[in-house]
């Protein structure tokens, strides 16, 4: 229900030429945060791994903001990856309601009622929590502390709501616990540099 870690980055790479730009690599250190938190938490890691390298694969169709999400499910269902499609539609929402997206509604009518009914549909597991905290902390250079990320996230786009704050926090709580172990500690928040494998 998702590609193997060789296919997903030759996806993202192909994804790459169509899309150029900062997404690729923060892809990258989603992917590799949620690796290391799955070792550390008795989850799969290598399928922690992989759907942090898909979340943000709707990209490779151009500019979007919530568009992308539409873009990403549609696009790894077509390719038979209900698992990685599904975390490209949770990624984004926390309380699983489009009324999360921080950024445009850039999407035409029918796509805007593809997420909401899909995610009215879709419970939440462990998985999509994992993506979530690592999309919290990624960004195209490296690990970014939490808080840091969402200030970066709220200058951009002018706005963050307190609930979507408040989960991100919760989630890095409910992990650290999971681990037994400090979040950046975990994810080498002071060392690792993504690059294309």
């Amino acid at each position: 229900m998702y590609p193997n870690r060789t296919e997903a980055n030759e996806l993202l790479k192909e994804a790459e030429t169509r899309n150029p730009g900062p997404w690729g690599n923060h892809s990258r250190t989603v992917a590799h945060c949620a690796e290391r938190i799955a070792l550390f938490s008795g989850m799969d890691s290598e399928k922690a791994y992989v759907l942090g390298l898909m979340h943000d694969i709707g990209r490779r169709f151009g500019k979007r903001h919530l568009g992308h999400v539409a873009d990403g499910y549609s696009y790894m269902i077509s390719l038979g990856y209900d698992d990685a499609a599904r975390i490209c539609l949770t990624h984004s929402f926390h309380g699983q309601t489009i009324d999360d997206y921080i950024g445009n509604f850039d999407t035409s009518e029918e796509e805007t009622n593809l997420i909401r009914t899909k995610l009215q549909e879709t419970g939440c597991d462990d998985y999509d929590r994992l993506i979530q905290l690592c999309d919290a902390i990624s960004g195209a250079d490296g690990v970014m502390d939490m808080i840091e990320r969402m200030n970066d996230v709220k200058k951009r786009y002018g706005a963050y709501s307190p609930e979507k704050w408040n989960a991100n926090l919760a989630l890095k709580k409910y992990f650290e616990q999971k681990m037994g172990k400090d979040l950046y500690e975990a994810v080498e928040k002071d060392t690792f540099i993504p690059c294309a494998e």
